[in-house]
């Protein structure tokens, strides 16, 4: 579809300078013509004018919908089919009915689209490619392709389904346990970022193919252990992932978890973390605010195999007794403890104070040296 602003009448206006004018069809090639109709389960019978006027809503509309779920304009080439004619009044519906007000579902919209993008780039790439190398000599990998879709199709859109169906009760049991109606808009939660030292640098040295491995194995292995540990990956950015989770323990764990896993392999760089606590603006998976500029500020100067926290995340981990107010306090507890016959408090983490620093648009901030608390041995002095 297309802001061509055309009206009930079909007149046409000019394209501005800034708009590019998409009027050819999508594509003439005959497989990519039967590839698309078997996946959307349709054949083209619309232009964009058609099909708003078809779906009952306004081009503008149709347009805004359309552009939201990151397609170009097509001008009235006649490439539309009954589903996005039914995606329009299923969109459309929602607004009418007070569910949705019309930038919430434009919202929608832009946030499955942008997400789906991804899914199917990646799908494509990573996926169909390497499963449609032509298994006989003289067979094309276009032959290939359209048996391959056609099986595969319906699995993975049951499979899709399934895990949106999974992230969703995750999600909204997140929300509905927020402490009020204010939470679950903003909310107070620990924000990590695992940056990889001299990527840069690595960048240089390393071929496209192999530089591609090592950012889908440091991709692979933060989300994993950001899933196992009970965080949530918000975004990867290359050499460089977002995590967030509700809690300041957990985000300590996840942080210490990904310095020893990646010291562990000769094949990545060192790693280094910030996390900070606080509140955080959520909007269409991603999450914004001081907090999150704060964790960031932390990553940056953070010393590599290491993880930095704020006063805030330390204060946390105090507070719940994950790790000692201080060290001498910890000493006076074990001792005492040792003296009443007792085990000292199992402490999880240490903090360690760093010397305190202005940061650009935070101010001067304190950062505190995370590290994991080895159990001190009963009778063992040091």
């Amino acid at each position: 579809m297309t802001v061509d602003d055309a009206n009930a009448g079909g007149a046409e206006h000019p394209t501005p300078h800034h708009v590019v004018d998409h009027t050819a069809e999508p594509t003439d090639n005959p497989l990519a013509i039967r590839l698309e109709q078997l996946i959307l389960g349709a054949e083209r019978r619309y232009t964009p004018f058609q099909a708003a006027r078809t779906a009952g809503v306004s081009m503008d509309l149709a347009s805004r919908f359309w552009r939201a779920m990151g397609f170009a304009d097509i001008g009235q080439a006649k490439a539309l089919t009954e589903a996005d004619v039914l995606a329009l009044r299923r969109l459309a519906g929602l607004v009418e009915a007070g569910l949705l007000s019309e930038p919430m579902a434009v919202q929608v919209a832009r946030s499955t689209g942008q997400t789906t993008a991804r899914l199917a780039e990646w799908q494509i790439d990573s996926f169909l490619e390497g499963l449609t190398e032509p298994p006989e000599p003289g067979m094309t990998r276009t032959e290939v392709t359209y048996p391959l879709v056609e099986l595969l199709l319906p699995e993975l859109q049951e499979f899709l389904v399934y895990v949106w169906r999974r992230q969703l009760a995750a999600a909204t049991g997140r929300v509905v346990q927020a402490g009020d109606d204010d939470e679950m808009v903003d909310r107070r939660l620990a924000v990590g970022f695992a940056d990889l030292v001299g990527f840069t640098r690595l960048t240089r040295r390393l071929e496209e193919e192999e530089l591609g491995e090592l950012v889908e194995a440091f991709e692979t292995t933060c989300a994993d252990l950001v899933a196992a540990h009970g965080g949530r990956l918000i975004k990867t950015l290359g050499d460089e992932v977002l995590f967030a989770a509700d809690d300041a323990g957990t985000a300590a764990e996840i942080s210490l978890r990904l310095i020893e896993t990646l010291r562990g392999d000769d094949t990545m760089p060192a790693l280094r973390v910030g996390i900070a606590f606080g509140t955080v603006t959520t909007r269409m998976g991603d999450v914004f605010g001081t907090t999150v500029n704060l964790a960031s500020r932390l990553t940056s100067i953070a010393p590599k195999d290491a993880v930095l926290v704020d006063g805030a995340l330390a204060e946390e981990l105090a507070r719940t007794g994950e790790a000692p107010v201080s060290e001498a306090q910890a000493a006076e507890e074990a001792a005492r403890a040792e003296k009443e016959g007792r085990a000292p408090a199992p402490y999880r983490f240490a903090l360690q104070p760093m010397w305190q620093r202005p940061v650009r648009g935070l101010g001067v901030i304190e950062p505190w040296l995370l590290s994991r608390r080895e159990p001190k041995i009963p009778g063992e002095t040091r």
